[in-house]
């Protein structure tokens, strides 16, 4: 898969690319993006291994991230990944850097996501997206209700790799996407 540049108001998002790797360490620093996301980059060979690996994912076409920019500074990352041709269900993630917090870009940045991967996948069969979040992750709630993506569903903790409940908001293809 090619990679792609997207737009939101006032936002750009853009694979990712080996010069964002300062700015990356500099927002995984932040002790609720690591509380909230698996995302664990400590310095810049972490960072590194980061970029590769959403690279990779474009290569492979299965995990479709995007840094996400306001005035060419990070203030975030949207994927799409588990996309298959055939299969009708995907799963959308994000994450917002602590300074660009409680401003809309992730919501922003997740209906940009979700309109593209509509459009391009929808042909295919892709149907419906799915974000995942735990039950206690308020701000990931109202990031979801925001764009559109409808409470589905709770799932039950899972541990060690999932040790709390889970909501499961879902959103379809369609008019509205």
């Amino acid at each position: 898969m090619n990679p792609v540049t997207l737009r939101a108001p006032g936002l750009v998002l853009r694979p990712w690319r080996m010069d964002d790797v300062a700015a990356l360490v500099e927002a995984a620093g932040d002790a609720d993006l690591r509380r909230w996301t698996r995302t664990s980059v400590g310095d810049a060979a972490d960072g590194a291994r980061y970029v590769e690996e959403q690279q990779q994912g474009w290569e492979s076409a299965t995990r479709l991230a995007f840094a996400v920019l306001e005035d060419e500074r990070l203030v975030g990352h949207v994927v799409v990944k588990g996309v298959v041709p055939g299969a009708p269900v995907a799963e959308v993630g994000y994450w917002t850097a602590a300074h660009a917090r409680g401003r809309g870009v992730a919501p922003r940045a997740l209906e940009a996501l979700t309109g593209w991967a509509f459009t391009t996948f929808g042909p295919d069969g892709l149907a419906r997206l799915e974000l995942l979040h735990q039950v206690d992750n308020l701000g990931s709630c109202r990031v979801a209700e925001k764009s559109g993506y409808g409470l589905d569903r709770t799932l039950p903790a899972s541990p060690p790799a999932f040790p709390h409940d889970g909501h499961v908001h879902v959103k379809h293809a369609g008019p509205a996407a």
